[in-house]
């Protein structure tokens, strides 16, 4: 980026799009084939189905 000495002061706006543009720019360089780096997606878990419930069997419900 572009900084001079002094730090200037930006509204909210503005860094806002700044980070939404260094967000994008990530995104497209992720895109790229063959780029290895920092990926964050998630490893796949098992679904497990739920049990049913057998209360009334085991306790004799009506």
């Amino acid at each position: 980026m572009t900084e001079s000495n002094e730090p200037r002061k930006i509204d909210l706006a503005e860094a806002m799009r700044q980070k939404l543009q260094q967000k994008k720019q990530q995104q497209a360089a992720a895109n790229k084939p063959g780029f290895s780096g920092n990926q964050q997606t998630k490893t796949l878990k098992s679904q497990n189905n739920k049990k049913p419930n057998n209360q009334r069997r085991r306790t004799g419900g009506s």
